[in-house]
């Protein structure tokens, strides 16, 4: 990170930053260039190792581009506020976020898809316990990313 003034380095707080923000933008790319799609996701962090979860569809383009380059950038940001001023280089937007690599699995047992789905579940209801009909696992790819390296930014 080139201004390390703004990087919040506090591992707890890192997880709260992204434990606030409604959703992450994973990028991807392949020999066509690069795509950015936003998923829903859950997070689990275990002895420092984090992890996310996301579900979509079973086939399209995402699908397609992480199972040939399973290597993907994730990124959330959260708390936008335009600073105005007088002068046009007065003015400013402050934000904090997070940016980080890591390997995109799918995920097949179906245990740990419930309990993946589970995880995305309470990021957005704060319920731990939900059941699934195990058919939508048939037509739903769940996923995770096993997260190697991320920073936190705030400006």
């Amino acid at each position: 990170m080139r201004r390390k003034d703004r990087e919040i380095t506090d591992y707890q707080t890192m997880l709260e930053v992204l434990a606030a923000c409604s959703c992450i933008r994973l990028g991807l790319a392949d020999k066509n260039g690069a795509y950015i799609v936003p998923v829903n996701f859950g997070m689990a962090e275990e002895n420092g190792k984090l992890t996310l979860y996301f579900h979509g569809a079973k086939e399209g383009r995402k699908i397609n581009m992480m199972k040939k380059q399973p290597r993907i950038c994730f990124e959330a940001d959260r708390k936008h506020e335009i600073v105005t001023g007088e002068k046009a280089c007065d003015y400013s937007f402050l934000y904090q976020s997070v940016i980080g690599y890591g390997e995109a699995q799918f995920i097949e047992g179906i245990d740990e898809q419930e309990m993946a789905m589970n995880c995305i579940m309470r990021h957005y209801s704060g319920k731990d316990s939900w059941e699934f009909n195990k058919e939508i696992f048939e037509k739903t790819n769940v996923m995770k990313i096993i997260v190697s390296e991320w920073s936190c930014k705030e400006h």
